[in-house]
């Protein structure tokens, strides 16, 4: 793996045999900001596969970070091991002084495996871990503004589609109802959306259908693929959207809150001849992160989540500038993202007076 030919502007390798940490923080950009981007815990079957996680998600975090307008640059860290076991406080506060160590380069904050809960304990030895729980004044859970940046992205989706910025009468079908995924049920049944959902997790689909009776649910994913809907939302796992899933697609719209759905370069294009309109997954799913990012100024739910409403303009602004490329909605945001990076990153070269 070719990590100083990817792009990074740091990647620190963290340590401590009396914890069991073994951790990746890697920084893909610093133009904007302080590189943001939470922690995931996951058994990574070896240190290359959490390297190459680890790259991944930073660069993503870094174009998520850029197209919501947020002055930050993108990073992530993981956490090698299973966390239901291998997670202690000493393990936590041990990663907290490895964060603290980059002086204010990397902020952490909640991803896959840790909770607001563990950032209360990172943060017991670093400034810079965000995504705490409320009370410690933190902002809490935010999947609630992440399911709703997803629903404004479908919004303008099906305005960009439709002509009309609503899913009433509309058919979702939604893959993966765990946090985000059940959050965004509910907006889509409020909005008059007819639902279909499925998940690995029986007894998340039960807490939805106790909910929302009106719902339907199937037994799969490759069911639900295939199921005719308007609008396929994958919230659960990276990689979503694979050459097999493209192809038995049954919807005109994808959007969804996982991360890293495309399963590789030539999806998005896929996706584009098959006439189906794909809304990036990080663009529409930037409220958790709009969220945590305001946790910075004292956080205010109700400003959160006006600036996460801007995720329908933006995801709007994608959408036209694709069409007038003749390019795929991602190709799109990723432009947009590299431009503000350049034209924003560059004022840093405007030495001030100390």
């Amino acid at each position: 793996m070719d990590v100083l030919g990817s792009g990074h502007e740091q990647v620190v390798f963290c340590s401590d045999p009396g914890s069991g940490l073994r951790a990746v923080i890697a920084i893909y950009s610093t133009a904007l900001g302080p590189a943001l981007g939470g922690t995931r815990f996951h058994p990574y079957p070896t240190e290359e596969a959490a390297v190459a996680d680890a790259l991944a998600l930073s660069k993503a975090m870094a174009y998520k970070n850029s197209l919501a307008g947020l002055d930050l640059g993108g990073g992530k860290a993981v956490i090698i091991g299973d966390p239901h076991t291998d997670k202690t406080e000493a393990l936590l506060r041990a990663y907290g002084r490895f964060v603290e160590s980059l002086g204010g380069r990397y902020l952490t904050a909640c991803d896959v495996g840790t909770h607001n809960a563990d950032l209360d304990v990172v943060a017991r030895e670093t400034r810079y871990a965000h995504g705490r729980s409320e009370a410690y004044g933190g902002c809490g859970d935010s999947s609630v503004l992440t399911a709703y940046g997803v629903f404004q992205g479908m919004r303008a989706a099906a305005e960009h589609r439709w002509g009309k910025p609503s899913l009433a009468g509309r058919t979702v079908a939604v893959a993966g109802v765990g946090k985000v995924g059940s959050w965004l049920v509910d907006r889509l049944v409020e909005d008059g959306a007819d639902v279909v959902v499925t998940d690995v997790d029986a007894a998340a689909v039960e807490r939805v259908l106790a909910r929302h009776p009106a719902v339907d649910a199937v037994d799969d994913t490759a069911t639900l693929v295939r199921t005719p809907s308007d609008v396929y939302a994958p919230c659960a796992l990276g990689g979503a959207l694979d050459d097999e899933t493209v192809a038995a697609l049954e919807a005109e719209i994808v959007c969804g809150g996982a991360n890293n759905q495309l399963a590789h370069e030539g999806t998005a294009e896929a996706l584009l001849r098959r006439g189906v309109l794909y809304a990036p997954d990080y663009l529409v799913n930037a409220g958790g992160v709009i969220q945590v990012e305001d946790e910075r100024h004292g956080f205010s739910f109700a400003r959160a989540e006006a600036r996460a409403a801007g995720i329908f303009d933006v995801a709007l602004r994608v959408f036209r500038a694709a069409d007038e490329q003749g390019t795929s909605p991602a190709a799109a945001a990723d432009r947009l993202a590299e431009e503000r990076m350049a034209a924003v990153g560059r004022l840093a070269t405007i030495r001030l007076p100390r």
